[in-house]
């Protein structure tokens, strides 16, 4: 019976987990699809409970199982074969644990959208060496000679 819950949980949270990337491409910004950017954010928002709950059934359904595993292991009275404790179980628990981080981020990604104008930067194109030092010093030519320097100048 604890298989059959165990399976059904991990069924639900990778179910989950493919609803929760289809609503995270949805609210991204950089997409097409979704609207304005309130409710990209509130899709985003959506995303992110929505990974939360896949982590939390993957994690509850990985515990499951290692906790039935190791009380089966250590109970004396039990003669069937025992199991240990296997890497796939570590990979749920971190995977479970990535998804509910994942699903933290995508929910405080509503945060940045506050009321306040985002600060815009102007481009005002890029200076060379030689524009920047003509700029400073325009009334004085530069009548240094130019320096050679070889391999031993360095050295």
């Amino acid at each position: 019976g604890y298989i059959q819950a165990c399976r059904g949980l991990m069924i639900s949270a990778v179910c989950l987990g493919f609803f929760g990337a289809v609503f995270g491409l949805v609210g991204m910004k950089c997409t097409k699809v979704g609207g304005s950017d309130q409710t990209k954010a509130k899709i985003a928002c959506l995303a992110g409970l929505i990974f939360i709950l896949s982590g939390l059934c993957s994690m509850t359904s990985c515990s499951l199982y290692a906790n039935r595993i190791t009380s089966e292991f250590f109970d004396p009275s039990f003669v069937a074969q025992k199991y240990e404790l296997g890497a796939a179980l570590f990979i749920g628990w971190a995977g479970a644990s990535l998804c509910i981080i994942g699903g933290s981020i995508f929910c405080f990604s509503i945060a940045e959208n506050s009321n306040s104008a985002r600060r815009g930067y102007a481009y005002n194109g890029a200076a060379s060496v030689m524009s920047s030092r003509t700029k400073v010093h325009n009334s004085v030519p530069d009548k240094t000679p130019p320096k050679h320097f070889d391999k031993n100048a360095y050295v």
